[in-house]
C-alpha cells in the first residue's frame, strides 16, 4: 500500500471514527469530514447552560468490543474513558410493580423471584439456551456478507437451527415465562431496533442476554466521550477531522468512487470514500440523480424503517434518588406498539424511557441539579402527523405521564431549561431519512447479505459504516460495522489486519476479569 492512498470518511459517527482511527492506525491517509461543530453524530452531546445531554444512546453493551477497538490501534479504553457497570441495570415501571433487574445472575434469579415467584427456572432456561445462541451467532456478526456465497458460511450455517426463524422475538420469551410483564421485561430490548417484540425476529432474544451476561455501562461524562476518544486516537494517528465541512457529494466516474464534493465547490480527491451519513439520507443526497439504481428514492420508500422518537432534554433544579435508567410502559403495550408501527398515530397511552444521569454521574448537571434525558418511541415520518401543531401538547401529555408514572414526581415545575426533538427535526437539522432513528428496520429481509453492504453493492470504493449496514443499530453493532470496512479496506490494499477475538476467547478474557 502506498502512504498516500487516501481514505475519506464522510461523518464523524461512532462507525465513521471506528474506521478512521484503525485505518490511520494501519497506515492509511485519514480525512474526515464533519457537518456540525462536534464530533459523535447521534452519539453526539447536547449542552444547555451548565446541563449536558448525550443526543442518542445513553449505556453500553458490550464493553468487550469498544475494548477491542481500541486494542486493534494499541489503546486502552479505561486510559481515556471512565466506564460504570451498572446495578441496578435500570426500573422497569409496570402498572402493578416495579422490576429492577441485576447485573449478577444470581440476584437477578433472586429478583425474578421477588417480582414473580415461581418463574425462576424460566430465567435460569432464557440464561442457558442464549448463550448458546449468542454462541453461535456472534461469528455471524463479525464478518461480511458482500456476495450471496457469504450467505453459505460455515459460521451462519452452524447458526442457522439457532436463529428461530419464523418466531418473533415474543414468541421466544413467551417459551421462558408465563406472566406477560416478565415477558416483556425481557422484550422491550427490541426497541433499541425501533422495532415492536410482536415483529422483532426472535433470534434477537441475545440483546437481552447480553445484558444479563455482560452487563450495561455508563461512561462518565456521558456516551458522547467515546466519540471524543475516538476522534483524539484519529488525530494521533496522523488524521485529519474537519468540522463544520459539509459534503455535498460523492464523486463517481465509470461506477467508482474518486473523492467527495464539498458543501464549499471543494473538490476533494480519493482511494476510498466510507459513507457514515445515516442510509436514506445519503442514497438521497449524496449522489447525483441517476448514479445509483438499487436505492434509489422509489426503492428506499419500499423499505421498512424503523420507529422515531421524540426526545425531551429537561434541565431541572431538583434531583431524585431513581435509578439511572426507568422504563415506564404503557398499560396496553402491544396496542401502544401497534400504533406506532401499525397505525401509525400518537398514543394516548404511551411507554417512555428517563435518564437520571446525576445519579452516578454529577459533572452531567450543577450540583442540586438534574439533567433529564425523556424518549418516548412514536411514528417515523412515514405517518401524516404534523409535528409543528403536534408537538406542544405531546410534550405536555409526556410531562404528564411522567409524574404520574415515574418518580420524577413534580418534575414540570424545576424545569430550568429545555430542548424539544421530534421526529420534524430528526429528518431535518439531523438529517435522519423519515425521521427513523433506528434506522432500516431489522426484518430478515433486510439482514446480513440482504441488508446494505459494507462493500457498496452499488459502487467500487464506497464502503457504509452506521446502523444501516450489517450488522445494524446499536451502538456495539455500529462499531462492528466499522472494524468490517475498515478491514475490507485493508484487504483490497494488502494491509494485514488484526484478527477478531472469536466468542470463547471474549468468555476466557471476561473470566479473567
Amino acid at each position: 500500500m502506498s502512504e498516500r492512498t487516501h481514505v475519506v470518511v464522510v461523518g464523524a459517527g461512532p462507525g465513521g471514527l471506528t474506521a478512521a482511527m484503525l485505518l490511520a492506525h494501519r497506515g492509511f491517509r485519514v480525512t474526515v469530514f464533519e457537518r456540525e461543530a462536534e464530533v459523535g453524530g447521534r452519539n453526539g452531546e447536547i449542552r444547555l447552560g451548565d446541563y449536558r445531554f448525550d443526543i442518542g444512546p445513553t449505556f453500553l453493551m458490550m464493553k468487550f468490543l469498544l475494548d477491542e477497538v481500541f486494542e486493534a490501534t494499541g489503546r486502552h479504553s479505561g486510559d481515556s474513558l471512565e466506564f460504570l457497570r451498572l446495578d441496578p441495570m435500570y426500573e422497569l415501571r409496570f402498572a402493578d410493580r416495579s422490576v429492577f433487574p441485576r447485573a449478577r445472575t444470581e440476584d437477578m434469579r433472586a429478583e425474578v423471584a421477588r417480582a414473580f415467584p415461581g418463574e425462576e427456572s424460566g430465567f435460569e432456561r432464557f440464561m442457558e439456551r442464549e448463550h448458546r445462541r449468542f454462541s453461535k451467532m456472534y461469528a455471524c456478526l463479525q464478518r461480511d456478507y458482500s456476495t450471496f456465497g457469504s450467505l453459505f458460511n460455515q459460521h451462519l450455517v452452524s447458526a442457522l437451527p439457532h436463529l428461530a426463524l419464523g418466531s418473533s422475538l415474543y414468541d421466544v420469551l413467551a417459551g421462558y415465562y408465563r406472566p406477560e410483564d416478565l415477558r416483556l421485561s425481557f422484550t422491550f430490548q427490541s426497541k433499541y431496533l425501533g422495532m415492536s417484540p410482536w415483529s422483532c425476529p426472535g433470534a434477537f432474544a441475545i440483546i437481552p442476554y447480553i445484558e444479563y451476561a455482560y452487563g450495561i455501562w455508563h461512561v462518565q461524562g456521558g456516551l458522547n466521550r467515546i466519540s471524543h476518544a475516538m476522534a483524539k486516537g484519529v488525530e494521533e494517528e496522523g488524521g485529519t477531522i474537519r468540522l463544520e465541512t459539509p459534503v455535498r457529494r460523492v464523486i463517481v466516474e465509470n461506477g467508482q468512487a474518486k473523492g467527495v464534493l464539498l458543501e464549499d465547490g471543494t473538490r476533494v480527491e480519493a482511494d476510498e470514500v466510507i459513507l457514515n451519513a445515516d442510509f436514506g439520507h445519503a442514497m438521497t443526497t449524496l449522489f447525483e440523480p441517476g448514479v445509483l439504481k438499487k436505492y434509489t428514492r422509489p426503492n428506499l420508500e419500499k423499505r421498512d424503517f424503523s420507529c422515531s422518537t421524540f426526545m425531551l432534554y429537561l434541565g431541572v433544579d431538583k434531583t431524585w434518588e431513581s435509578q439511572v435508567h426507568t422504563i415506564s410502559f404503557a398499560r396496553d403495550y402491544h396496542r401502544n406498539l401497534e400504533d406506532i408501527a401499525v397505525r401509525k398515530v400518537l398514543s394516548e397511552d404511551m411507554s417512555f424511557y428517563v435518564r437520571n444521569s446525576v445519579r452516578v454521574d454529577p459533572s452531567c448537571a450543577p450540583d442540586g441539579h438534574s439533567a433529564l434525558y425523556v424518549l418516548v418511541p412514536v411514528p417515523n415520518n412515514s405517518s401524516t402527523i404534523d409535528w409543528t401543531k403536534e408537538a406542544p401538547a405531546f410534550r405536555d401529555r409526556v410531562l404528564d405521564a411522567i409524574e404520574a408514572r415515574s418518580p420524577f414526581s413534580g418534575v414540570r415545575e424545576h424545569v430550568t431549561c429545555e430542548r424539544m426533538v421530534t421526529p420534524a427535526d430528526w429528518e431535518g437539522p439531523y438529517h435522519v431519512y423519515r425521521g427513523a432513528t433506528f434506522n432500516l428496520a431489522h426484518n430478515l429481509g433486510q439482514m446480513l447479505y440482504f441488508r446494505p453492504r459494507n462493500r457498496f453493492e452499488e459502487l467500487d470504493r464506497v464502503w457504509l459504516v452506521g446502523g444501516g449496514t450489517h450488522p445494524g443499530s446499536g451502538l456495539p453493532t455500529i462499531y462492528q460495522s466499522g472494524l468490517i470496512s475498515a478491514d475490507l479496506v485493508c484487504r483490497d490494499h494488502g494491509v494485514p489486519t488484526r484478527r477478531p477475538r472469536t466468542f470463547s476467547e471474549i468468555e476466557d478474557l471476561l473470566r479473567g476479569t
